[in-house]
């Protein structure tokens, strides 16, 4: 699949075919709770942690969606794919699943845990400049050379299919709980999460409304729902959040999202720091930076949410030791 040839819109039906292609082989996570995280939130707050997905994020079931939607003789030549960590991590190991190689590039700076877990995974990694030269270049061209197929980390129909899977496992849990209405707060990057979970909201529960949430400095989805045009991060910003940093939605998520989102927030490193230290504490889980904004939108901006009920998608946690013990020591 690629932006050239889209092989369609995105659909409910498409998330549900790839429901049935990842089925026995994703980890279905559950809706975490804790009175004292309700109570920094002034509501219910229900966690759902892609922190316990394979390879420690929400990455896996677009790698996986992605990989086994295409025809056997181009899978078999193996597959290229870009990413800063958790989309090399999910391709990487969709790929060993499936017996094939993978080519990752990822940034020089990525975190270090994310970098030797892909190549650990049996890939090969080739880092990139991410200041200084493109990703996407890079990746193009590794495909063109080696016949590969490129596998987009968010602009790609079967990706956001595979992630769209994550929202369809929120409407049966908030179903069994009996929740009809709530806000779902989803870590947004190019957005293949956040318009795949939409779409599955929007046909099983659609008291739902979801909202992305990006760091501060680029906050370029945000922005781009309130000008409904598609608009890039302004240059010069840093963050933590390495995950989701990315320069504007993408062609392929962007309509959608405009379509079922509500306004975009945004978190500080300070709040996602707060964020991680809590989500240790009071759920026992670990997140990485990218993977608690939405955790920490919750607990830290309760006056910009509506309702009596949040769900926080956490969307990661691979996270370097030195950033989780800064965070705990801030805490």
């Amino acid at each position: 699949m690629t932006l050239d040839d889209p092989a369609g819109p995105v659909t409910i039906e498409t998330v549900e075919a790839a429901a049935t292609r990842l089925a026995g082989h994703v980890r279905h996570t559950p809706l975490l709770s804790s009175p004292f995280l309700d109570e920094i939130a002034g509501r219910r707050i229900l966690v759902k942690p892609e922190c316990l997905q394979h390879t420690g994020s929400f990455k896996f079931r677009g790698a996986w969606s992605a990989i086994s939607a295409l025809a056997p003789e181009l899978r078999e030549k193996g597959v290229v794919a870009y990413s800063s960590g958790n989309h090399a991590q999910g391709v990487a190991l969709a790929a060993k699943m499936h017996g094939i190689p993978a080519v990752i590039v990822m940034p020089s700076d990525a975190p270090q845990l994310k970098l030797k877990n892909t190549a650990a995974l049996g890939a090969e990694v080739v880092t990139y400049d991410r200041h200084g030269e493109n990703r996407e270049e890079i990746g193009g061209a590794l495909a063109a050379e080696r016949g590969l197929a490129l596998i987009r980390p968010y602009d790609d129909p079967q990706v956001i299919a595979g992630q769209g899977t994550a929202g369809l496992e929120i409407a049966a849990d908030a179903e069994a709980l009996g929740i009809d209405r709530a806000e779902v707060l989803v870590c947004c990057g190019g957005g293949g999460l956040t318009s795949g979970i939409g779409l599955a909201l929007e046909a099983y529960r659609p008291g739902f409304r979801v909202r992305p949430v990006e760091p501060v400095g680029f906050d370029d989805v945000a922005r781009s729902l309130a000008a409904h045009e598609r608009l890039e991060v302004i240059p010069g910003s840093r963050s933590i959040c390495d995950a989701v940093v990315t320069p504007a939605p993408g062609e392929l998520t962007f309509p959608i999202l405009d379509r079922l989102c509500g306004p975009g927030m945004t978190a500080s490193d300070e709040d996602v720091l707060f964020a991680l230290a809590q989500a240790f504490r009071r759920l026992k889980i670990v997140l990485e930076p990218g993977g608690a904004l939405s955790l920490a939108a919750a607990l830290r901006q309760p006056d910009r949410i509506e309702g009596d009920t949040v769900i926080v998608v956490a969307s990661g946690g691979n996270v370097d030791a030195a950033v989780f013990a800064r965070a705990l020591e801030m805490a």
